[in-house]
């Protein structure tokens, strides 16, 4: 539910539990675009970059007479996800690990599809980021059918929605030529990750640490972290994928933090990129000058919070 493969050589390793104990913002977004979505009940959809699975289980919920496939590119996530929604209590809904850059009709087919990693390089989580379910159990034959002939993938999803994870992804038309792939005729896309001015404030606390004395050696050769695009990249994209743009559009959202201590765990939890190239033993004294540097440039207010202003790209479009 936020992350995804990079450019970065070094795999990220996500802490599972710690994610989903402080990612009630990404859930909160994700409320809010499925009660957009307007599901009939017997929907097949994707969820792309599902981390915890939390969300994954909602829309599992909101499809009784459908399915829901949830991946990502972390073991970690998707083992958390596995353990907390088990096949025998959630009968419609399957996790597997897979890299968002690379989904494919084929690689959801069989018992044992997804169970290993994507051999490309990754840095872990909102790819997408093993199968306890037959796959029949997933598509109904109407909608899965891709031609018929022999070796043909079968996979045809209804919706394929992905929230709080694309800003991982450094490559977004490879992940949209996929979703064209898996996506039947007619098929909805929705999105919502980073977009172009996502946290600029952070940001500026974050690299102003970076650049002192104390902490500059281990921020050498820093590749990029997180891809955040305009409405204007996406315009372009979707008709060059074979869709059909029903909307596109940065959202501004304030979110808040209960004190220092909240802006420090999302910090722990999600700056992964950042956070690990620090040596474990000076991460807390790094979080600490981050969030230092933050507050003094915009206080708590009355009620105590931290205010983050975080911008959204809105993604909706049918597969044409």
């Amino acid at each position: 539910m936020t992350s995804a493969p990079t450019k970065n050589k070094k795999t990220t390793q996500w802490n599972a539990a710690d994610y989903a104990a402080n990612s009630a913002v990404q859930q909160s977004w994700a409320r809010e675009l499925i009660a957009k979505l307007n599901l009939r009940g017997d929907e097949h959809i994707l969820d792309v970059g599902c981390g915890d699975g939390k969300v994954t289980a909602e829309l599992a919920r909101a499809v009784p007479h459908g399915s829901v496939t949830g991946v990502d590119a972390s073991p970690q996530m998707i083992k958390f996800a596995r353990k907390t929604f088990p096949a025998k209590k959630f009968s419609n809904l399957k996790f597997q690990i897979m890299d968002a850059r690379e989904i494919q009709p084929s690689r959801f087919e069989g018992r044992g599809a997804g169970l290993t990693p994507s051999p490309r390089p990754s840095g872990e989580r909102a790819g997408v980021r093993g199968s306890e379910l037959e796959t029949k159990r997933l598509l109904s034959p109407a909608r899965s059918s891709f031609g018929g002939g022999a070796g043909e993938g079968s996979y045809k999803f209804d919706l394929i929605f992905s929230n709080a994870a694309l800003h991982w992804v450094d490559d977004h038309p490879a992940f949209l030529r996929g979703a064209a792939v898996c996506l039947r005729p007619s098929g909805r896309l929705v999105v919502s990750c980073g977009g172009k001015g996502n946290a600029q404030d952070v940001f500026v606390a974050v690299r102003g640490v970076m650049r002192l004395k104390r902490w500059r050696a281990f921020f050498r050769k820093l590749e990029a972290a997180y891809y955040f695009h305009s409405p204007a990249e996406y315009e372009k994209w979707l008709p060059r994928f074979g869709f059909q743009t029903q909307s596109v559009q940065l959202v501004p959202k304030d979110v808040t933090y209960p004190g220092r201590d909240g802006l420090a765990a999302w910090l722990r939890t999600t700056w992964l990129p950042y956070i690990h190239r620090v040596p474990e033993e000076l991460r807390e004294e790094f979080i600490t000058a981050v969030v230092d540097r933050f507050v003094a440039r915009h206080p708590l207010d009355a009620a105590g919070r931290i205010h983050v202003r975080m911008v959204r790209l809105e993604i909706d479009a049918q597969k044409m």
